[in-house]
């Protein structure tokens, strides 16, 4: 999910956080739903994240900040892609 990071520093500890538990997945649709869903989980930074989005409320950090959503379909649909077969998709 973010090999675009791969050179940088902070790219291992990410990859091991997000290895790290078992996570929940979810794939949304309908108009504008990656950037709804980016204002609901809030600003990558929690210090920056208004109140009430899951990263101001929960995340411990920039590199552990509780929620991944994709950011444009293009990731959306390599992101989709990694987690379920077409014939798991509805809708």
């Amino acid at each position: 999910f973010y090999e675009v990071h791969k050179d940088r520093p902070f790219y291992g500890e990410l990859v091991e956080f997000m290895a790290s538990e078992p996570v929940v997945v979810q794939v949304l649709e309908g108009e504008d739903a990656i950037a709804k869903n980016r204002d609901v989980m809030g600003a990558t930074n929690p210090a920056d994240a208004e109140e009430g989005t899951i990263r101001k409320d929960f995340a411990l950090s920039v590199g552990e900040n509780s929620v991944h959503g994709s950011d444009a379909p293009e990731t959306a649909r390599e992101e989709i892609a990694f987690f379920f077969s077409g014939l798991e998709l509805v809708g």
